[in-house]
């Protein structure tokens, strides 16, 4: 090798074509440990199948934008970290790709971070991964699941799910003072299941930032994530910086809010929030400045308040880092909200501390269809709060009717096998929408493009093919089989049919509804995410009818298992998560 190669081998900028890349199976961790220490730029490091117990695994290397470095597992999902295990990813273009954090505890800390020490990762990667009921010594223990230093970092297609201790489970860290720069971190396709309710503040599902650096711009990108039973806390998101991007989210049946909680000019877009009723579920909470609101779809919420579709807080005057700043020069516009119980909430949040309304907001083509006795929870009076374009219906304004709001009915219904409502050929929101100055607002909640004269809400009427629609848990998480929950599966017919299992996740039992259109034999069993069979629930004739079949999981590995049903041809499966429960 020439003498400049030698030194650009140093720097670790050597493309693999100088040295063939190598794929390594390491099996005990300090063959692990030797072969991160000699990588070069496109080498795989595999870990061998199995389960690896309090492994502290530190992936410290450098690859390169062409050639990355890869830590996989042997087969995707065939490798089980437990007990006190943990990982650190420090240096440049690493991957990670295809582990399973299952069961185990955190005593302190961090369970996934992207440094080691002082040493950051850059362009670095975990994907195609599990992280399931890791828990702590008790529920007052704060750690992190997964922790973003550095820059340019990317958490996408991996199933995160189970946490009850105190601590965000994934948290974008900003560096303070002069050496702070934006991360550009990307955290995208993950599918977050369940998460129970925390009882106090700091169970967050992700939050990017915090209180004393969130005058700092981020530019984080959080898109198409499936949020769902994100029960942690009010905050589901909690946005403590500025210049974010939070597009094209869906959450389900997840009892806080999207919360743009500091920094300001963040942008929240194309993102739909299904709250099927249940109590607490919310849309998303603005405070700050510059933030943009757009194309956003809310249907069945049951917050109120702080908890609305849409909730505009009071602030703090003079405010420290830490509390309310005031709502100032904000666009809420093209957003549909479907029969909340709290459709809009302004000057949510105000008390004696809490004494500034929201102030130059532009509050324009809007749909409102609530379902509560009002449409507006008006706990402030708002300062300039323009009102262009929007359309009400479905109880009173809750204030007095401003310019710009009709009260009609919108003439939406959701069309045959769609989630969405969407307007009528004869709806009032047709071509009816005002122009928002300055707006960049080329396509509508589905990426269809709006035409020159747009309809009012997040939908556009369009010829045009849908490109994004609500997320299940078939269009996120790892690619490997049984990574995810997901919804049932009634089969290939409806001879049987398997319930969603609860609770889920489980702690030690769980029943699963189970539905036969007529008698005969049926076999339910368990099977983990490997598909080996771990339990058999039921074995034999069953007459026509529904019964409850009891998942007894005490003393089982933490994980995703599926329940299988099958009746000669009929097969129905139904996911669950098991957390630690030895």
């Amino acid at each position: 090798m020439t003498a400049r190669l030698l030194a650009l081998a140093a720097l670790g900028v050597v493309s693999a074509s100088c040295a063939a890349a190598q794929r390594t199976l390491v099996s005990t961790p300090s063959e692990l440990s030797a072969a991160i220490a000699s990588a070069q730029p496109g080498d795989v490091i595999a870990l061998a199948n199995g389960t690896w117990t309090d492994v502290t695994v530190v992936f410290r290397a450098d690859g390169t934008e062409a050639d990355s470095i890869r830590l996989e597992a042997e087969t995707p999902g065939g490798v089980v970290l437990d007990g006190s295990s943990s990982l650190r990813i420090a240096g440049e273009y690493l991957v990670v790709d295809g582990l399973r954090f299952e069961g185990g505890t955190l005593s302190q800390g961090h369970l996934v971070q992207f440094r080691d020490g002082a040493r950051v990762a850059n362009h670095s990667r975990l994907t195609n991964s599990t992280i399931v009921g890791v828990g702590a010594i008790n529920s007052n223990v704060n750690t992190k699941w997964v922790s973003l230093y550095g820059t340019h970092n990317r958490v996408d297609h991996n199933y995160i799910a189970g946490k009850t201790n105190l601590g965000t489970t994934l948290v974008v860290w900003l560096e303070s003072g002069a050496s702070h720069q934006p991360t550009y971190h990307r955290i995208d396709r993950n599918h977050f299941g369940p998460r129970p309710p925390l009882g106090q503040n700091g169970g967050e599902t992700i939050r990017i930032g915090t209180s004393s650096v969130s005058m700092q711009d981020a530019f984080v990108t959080v898109e198409e994530n499936l949020f769902e039973q994100c029960d942690g806390e009010i905050e589901i998101i909690s946005v403590k910086s500025g210049k974010n991007t939070l597009r094209r989210n869906t959450f389900l049946r997840s009892r806080g809010t999207l919360t743009l909680r500091h920094g300001n000019g963040s942008r929240v877009e194309g993102n739909v929030f299904l709250g099927q009723r249940v109590d607490d579920t919310g849309g998303v909470r603005i405070i700050g400045e510059d933030h943009v609101v757009v194309n956003n779809y809310f249907e069945l919420l049951a917050g109120t308040g702080l908890r609305a579709a849409i909730s505009i807080m009071n602030g703090v005057p003079n405010s420290p880092l830490n509390r309310y700043f005031q709502v100032r020069n904000v666009t809420v516009a093209h957003n549909t909200v479907v029969r909340a119980r709290d459709a809009l909430a302004v000057g949510a949040g105000a008390d004696a501390e809490r004494t500034l309304p929201p102030e130059n907001v532009r509050f324009h083509n809007n749909v409102l269809l609530s379902q509560g006795e009002t449409i507006v929870d008006l706990d402030a009076e708002p300062i300039n709060m323009t009102w262009d374009g929007t359309l009400y219906w479905g109880g009173s304004l809750g204030m007095d009717e401003p310019p710009g709001a009709t009260r009609v009915n919108p003439l939406i219904q959701p069309e045959a096998g769609e989630t969405l409502w969407r307007p009528l050929p004869e709806s009032p929101i047709l071509d009816a929408a005002v122009a928002i100055p300055g707006l960049d607002l080329a396509t509508d909640v589905d990426g269809q493009s709006r035409d020159a004269t747009p309809d009012i809400g997040a939908d556009e009427r369009s010829p045009d093919a849908v490109r994004f629609r609500p997320l299940t848990p078939s269009d996120v998480g790892p690619s490997w089989p049984g990574a995810t929950t997901a919804e049932p599966d009634v089969g290939r017919s409806s001879g049987i049919r398997l319930g969603a299992p609860f609770p889920n996740p489980s702690d030690g039992a769980a029943s699963v509804p189970l539905a036969a259109t007529a008698s005969g034999d049926v076999e339910v069993v368990v099977v983990d995410a490997l598909g080996r069979q771990v339990a058999t629930l039921l074995q034999g004739a069953i007459p026509a009818g529904s019964r409850t079949v009891r998942v007894d999981t005490l003393g089982w590995p933490a994980g995703v298992y599926t329940v299988v049903a099958r009746r000669g041809r009929d097969v129905a499966r139904t996911p669950f998560t098991v957390l630690t429960s030895r």
